[in-house]
């Protein structure tokens, strides 16, 4: 296994989802471990949400990277490929105020039409930014084999748990809603990147400066 670093120093990281709370779920692990990079700078974008849901997920998105700040759309829940045209320019307003060095966004070939449409538009938006796309585990069952891992430490993975359970009361009892399960991916991630856990993640295009003159 060949272990890749990103720069040093301080990063500007987005975080996109299609709904409150996916962000989080898909990689709150990593932004506990972001969290501890000085001046590094966390935004995070819902496109769905009614107002309780949105302010579950700016106290938790805060939480796990304090100082992050979370813009949400008003689009409806569970119809997003119907409006395509306001998922694009929702995300091109974004795009307009922001260039990150990271962006972090649902997975390209993930079985909710909503977590699949903010995707896969991602690369048509953002194409200078490394994108790593994070799972979130459902009822259809499509998890696959990640790329790329973020290793974390037990701490770490049980930190997301609790904080996931702490700010999202609106879903805690949801019989999908589980610690067994988060910590279970996390520990099955971590076995594949022979760490105590870890959040896996998906891409599609890396590019690698192995120094000397760069054409």
């Amino acid at each position: 296994m060949i272990r890749l670093g990103l720069p040093t120093g301080a990063l500007d990281v987005l975080c996109l989802g299609a709904h409150p709370d996916d962000v989080e779920i898909g990689c709150g692990g990593t932004l506990l471990r972001l969290a501890d990079r000085p001046g590094t700078t966390v935004r995070g974008v819902v496109m769905t949400g009614a107002t309780e849901r949105v302010a579950e997920a700016t106290a938790a998105l805060d939480a796990f990277a304090p100082g992050a700040t979370l813009q949400s759309f008003d689009l409806p829940d569970g119809r997003l490929p119907a409006h395509w045209g306001e998922v694009k320019e929702a995300l091109e307003q974004v795009a307009g105020t922001c260039r990150p060095h990271l962006l972090l966004a649902p997975r390209t070939d993930d079985a909710h039409q909503d977590h699949r449409l903010v995707g896969s538009l991602v690369r048509t938006v953002w194409r200078d930014a490394l994108v790593l796309h994070y799972e979130i585990p459902k009822w259809d069952g499509d998890t696959g084999a990640p790329s790329h891992f973020v290793p974390l430490t037990e701490e770490q993975a049980r930190h997301k748990v609790k904080l996931l359970n702490t700010h999202y009361r609106t879903q805690v009892g949801r019989d999908w809603w589980d610690d067994e399960l988060f910590l279970g991916l996390m520990r099955v991630r971590g076995m594949e990147a022979r760490a105590p856990y870890a959040e896996g993640f998906f891409t599609g295009k890396v590019l690698l400066e192995l120094g000397g003159e760069a054409p």
